[in-house]
Formats: structure tokens, sequence, C-alpha cells
């Protein structure tokens, strides 16, 4: 999608601006539709200045679902899917929403489906999203199919926001305690630093063990930060290769107390999708796929992938997933059950029930757990640093007050 720059009139008069077009004369059509006159328009080069850069989804995930709940409520009351999509476009939030939304309000006036127009658009509208559309727009029940949606979204935000929260506590602490113990190290035991040079006796060995990282912090600073962006790097790195990835994620799910929240979250998200696609009567092997990609974490990922194959040959879903340690008993049997009896959308829907609850319970303990500890680990840090320099001094006194 280029940029073109524009000067025209209107009814109003001159009229200058930007359009998004995938061609000029794309953008001079548009214009015209909006009763513009074109006097002049250029195609604007895009720079590192000018183009938009950004990870991941652009879109707050709550200005998507308010999105998806308007939508619905615009079909259920009888507006069409251009006319709602072109009031939302100017009513939400989020430029990059309002941007795709005006994109695929003129796909949709070409006379191309919702589900191909918002395809176009993978990092605001995710496979998930479109293939449902997709479907929703086959069985002619749109508006549940974007309630269906809105649900979904809904459910994903409060159980990341659950495990944001916990794990925001440990991280900023874990920082202003590095931050402290950096400024102690680098502004106030340098100061005694004479004092016991002059002192002469023998320091204790806690005592020269600050005293030395405090010399090695002022010379080497900039080792540390050298470090700290190399892991981010190393990292992001490792995280794009499968195989690398797979590792990774084994380790994070390995990780104590920790671990085993991130992997109640990945199996809430991944039943959560499966029964949201199963329920929008979206095709077994395509919801599988699909769910690979969601889930965001590669262990759980091959499993899914692995079930998907044995379903290609006519064995059941649950055959890798029992012997694999990432899914306990109780996934395995639900979905069992629920393949048995036919209602394995309903089955899914409340093992994900299950799961988010337990990630909301996982999050309330490991807060009531972290607190104490940093707390304590803080304390120990400042207080080693306060002992080491307590402890001469004092011997200091004696000796002049002996005197």
């Amino acid at each position: 999608m280029a940029r073109f720059k524009y000067s025209g009139r209107d009814r109003k008069g001159k009229k200058d601006g930007t359009i998004n077009a995938s061609s000029k004369r794309e953008a001079m059509e548009r214009l015209r539709a909006e009763g513009v006159r074109v006097l002049d328009i250029t195609e604007v080069p895009e720079s590192v200045f000018t183009k938009d850069i950004t990870i991941g989804n652009p879109v707050k995930l709550q200005h998507f679902v308010i999105y998806l709940r308007q939508f619905s409520t615009l079909l259920k009351a009888g507006v069409s899917v251009v006319d709602s999509t072109n009031i939302l476009a100017t009513q939400t939030e989020s430029k990059y929403l309002r941007k795709a939304l005006k994109d695929v309000e003129q796909e949709l006036r070409e006379g191309n489906p919702l589900s191909d127009a918002t395809g176009k658009h993978p990092k605001i509208f995710s496979a998930m999203f479109t293939n449902m559309v997709r479907a929703g727009e086959a069985g002619g029940n749109m508006d549940e199919t974007l309630e269906r949606l809105a649900e979904h979204y809904e459910k994903q935000h409060q159980t990341r926001q659950k495990m944001i929260s916990a794990l925001a506590y440990p991280v900023v602490v874990g920082f202003i305690a590095i931050a402290v113990v950096i400024f102690l190290l680098v502004s106030v035991v340098p100061t005694f630093v004479d004092m016991f040079a002059d002192f002469g006796g023998e320091l204790p060995t806690i005592t020269v063990f600050v005293l030395s990282s405090s010399e090695f912090m002022q010379k080497y600073w900039w080792l540390f930060i050298l470090i700290f962006i190399s892991f981010i790097i190393t990292i992001t790195i490792l995280r794009k290769n499968k195989n690398t990835k797979y590792y990774l994620d084994m380790f994070i799910l390995r990780i104590p107390v920790f671990g085993n929240m991130l992997q109640k979250a990945a199996l809430a998200r991944m039943t959560r999708t499966l029964s949201s696609l199963f329920t929008s009567s979206v095709p077994i092997l395509q919801a599988m796929s699909i769910v690979e990609k969601v889930v965001e974490n590669e262990v759980i990922g091959r499993v899914i992938r692995e079930s998907r194959d044995s379903l290609e040959k006519g064995q059941s879903i649950t055959t890798p997933m029992k012997k694999h340690w990432a899914f306990p008993p109780l996934i395995t049997q639900m979905i069992a059950i629920g393949e048995e009896t036919g209602a394995l959308d309903a089955m899914l829907g409340k093992v994900a029930d299950f799961y988010e609850k337990e990630v909301e319970n996982s999050t309330d303990r490991i807060k009531s757990l972290i607190e104490p500890l940093m707390i304590v680990v803080l304390a120990g840090l400042v207080g080693t640093i306060v002992t080491s320099i307590m402890v001469p001094m004092f011997e200091i006194f004696n000796q002049v007050g002996n005197h």
C-alpha cells in the first residue's frame, strides 16, 4: 500500500492531503468518489522516518475488542457491512486500525468479501479472525461470529493482563534493586575508600569484596550495558529459529512457579481458540494450523502439529498429547470425551474456563509469595553493602576511643 500526496478542490474549496492506495489510479478514483477534483497527485516515497515501524500487532487488544462489539451491534441493527466499517473507521481511537478499516472499506465497495479485505492486513486481523469471518459469511451469521470473536479476545486480554500483573512486580522490584545497588557502589562506597586506606588495618572480607565490586563497577560499568544488550539481541535471534525457540520455550515452561503459570496460560489460549474456531464451523485441520501459530509456544505448537498429522491419518487428536508432559490428563480426557460425544467445542470451552481460572489463581499466589521474597532480597543486598561499610567504621571508632 503506497502513500500519495495530492492537491485539489472540493465543494468547500481547496483541499490538500495524503491518501493510501495500491496505485495512483486507485488513489484518484477514491478521491473522485469523495468529491475531490484532483489537480496534482504524487507518490510519497517511504523512508525510515516516514514509514510506520511496528512489532507484532500494532492495535491494542482493548481497541480491537471495542471494534468487534460495535461492529456486531451495528450489523444486528441492520446497518450494512460497508457502512458499519465506514462508521467504525471514524470512531476508533487506534490510528492503525483506522487506517486498515479505510482500506477494508474500499475493498468492500469494490465488491470483495470482508474476509478477503481483512486478510490483506495480517498484522491487524489475525488468521483466526479472517477464517472465523469467512465461516460467518458462509453461514450468514456474521453478527454472532463477531460477538464470539469479541468474547474470545476479551478473555484472552483478561488472561494476559493477569499474567502481566504477576510478572510486573518482580521485574520492577528487580530493576529497583539493581539501580539501588549500582548507586551505592558507584556513589556512596567510593567516599569511604580514603578513610579505610588511612585506617591501615586489615579490612573484613565483606568490605574488601564490596570495595572491589565498587572499583570494578566504576571502571567497567559499560560492560554491564553491553552484556544486557547482547543478551536481548541473542534471545531475539534465537527465538526467530524454530529449533532454538523450542528449547527456549521448554526452559521457560520448566522454570519453577512461573513455568507452571505460563504453561496453563498457553493451554488456556489453545483450548479457547480451538473452541471458538470449532463453534464457528472452521474445518478442524485448518483450525489446528491456526492454533499452532496463535499459541506462541513452540513446545505446545509442535504437539498441536503432531495432533493435526494424527487427524489426517484418521487417528484421535489426543494421541500425541497423551505422550507429552505439557498436556495434563484433564485436557486429553476432556477432548477425548468431546470427540466421542460430538461436543468438542463445548468441552474445549470448559477446559479453557478451567485453565483461565487456574491462571488467575496462580497469579494471585505468585504475587503473594513474590512480594515478601523481593523485599527480603532487596533488604539483603542493601544490608550487605551497609554492613561492609559500618563494620570497619566501628573498629576505627573503637581505636580512636582507646587512644
